[in-house]
């Protein structure tokens, strides 16, 4: 396949907004024969016909109206990007490209959105992905913003811009109608649990609590997603460990009630991003509002 010829696109483009042959040479500072020239090679590379002729008209035949679309896109984007190298500004309408770790509370990300939900020309992406991944993407200049509850390092070969959006107390919930205490006692040996993975700082946080009151909690139940803590927690009758945001609606709903929080123990939030010459002017907003945020 031939590649296609941008002169010869934009000349095809800029007679089909003009809508007249002559004016448009004349605007373009070419001859009229030039321009007539250019869009025939335009259509002798495709073999399709983009005009034809109604007395001295030239209309777009149906080939000539998708072709003059896409070209409205392709000649749009090219000067957004050049506004956008000159000056560093964001076109309106631009996308903001968020990835968040895999395992985050989707509660916590839609608290975060919400204050671009709605928000006339914002567009924004999320994508879901495994930390490395998440860093890999966000160092190729593929996301804006990376979400993550694990604190990155830089190191020499990449500077990461790592700073903390909030700290969500961990607590202990369950089915209403449970007599526990404010306080881990023996009420809570008798429960069942569901827990984080073994490799969460949340579950490192919990034994150790568990070892300074001698028991061994009956975990029933562990993952290492937080949607599916969320599930296990309201439909498996046993309590669980997680962070409050996690489970918000159903302690809001009285699906799940709030037993106690863990003292000094937290999951934290973590903006990352990387030191651009033209960062995304969204980045910044979003990140002042979250921290604004009680």
């Amino acid at each position: 396949m031939s590649r296609l010829n941008y002169h010869h696109l934009y000349y095809f483009w800029r007679v089909a907004k003009q809508g007249n042959l002559t004016q448009c040479a004349h605007k373009l500072h070419v001859s009229q024969s030039a321009l007539s020239s250019q869009i025939k090679q335009l259509e002798d590379s495709m073999n399709l016909m983009l005009f034809k002729r109604e007395g001295r008209k030239l209309v777009l035949t149906e080939t000539g109206r998708k072709a003059f679309s896409y070209a409205e896109d392709i000649f749009k984007k090219g000067d957004e990007l050049q506004s956008y190298l000159l000056t560093g500004e964001q076109p309106e309408g631009a996308t903001l490209r968020i990835g968040m770790l895999a395992t985050m509370s989707r509660n916590f990300i839609e608290n975060l959105m919400q204050p671009l939900v709605g928000r006339p020309h914002v567009k924004y992406s999320l994508e879901a992905r495994e930390q490395s991944n998440l860093l890999t993407a966000l160092g190729n200049h593929q996301l804006d913003l990376a979400l993550t509850n694990i604190a990155v390092v830089g190191d020499d070969k990449q500077l990461w811009q790592c700073q903390l959006l909030a700290r969500q107390p961990i607590a202990i919930v369950g089915p209403p109608g449970l007599k526990l205490g404010e306080r881990l006692n023996t009420a809570y040996k008798k429960q069942r649990w569901v827990l984080p993975v073994h490799d969460s700082p949340i579950r490192s946080a919990f034994e150790g609590i568990c070892a300074q009151h001698h028991f061994a909690p009956d975990v029933i139940a562990e993952a290492n997603d937080m949607a599916m803590l969320r599930l296990l927690a309201r439909d498996s009758g046993a309590i669980a460990v997680l962070p409050q945001v996690v489970v918000k609606d159903e302690l809001d709903s009285g699906k799940l009630v709030l037993y106690m929080t863990l003292e000094n123990v937290f999951e934290n939030f973590y903006a990352v991003t990387i030191a651009r010459q033209f960062p995304n002017s969204l980045v910044n907003e979003l990140l002042t509002l979250a921290r604004e945020q009680p």
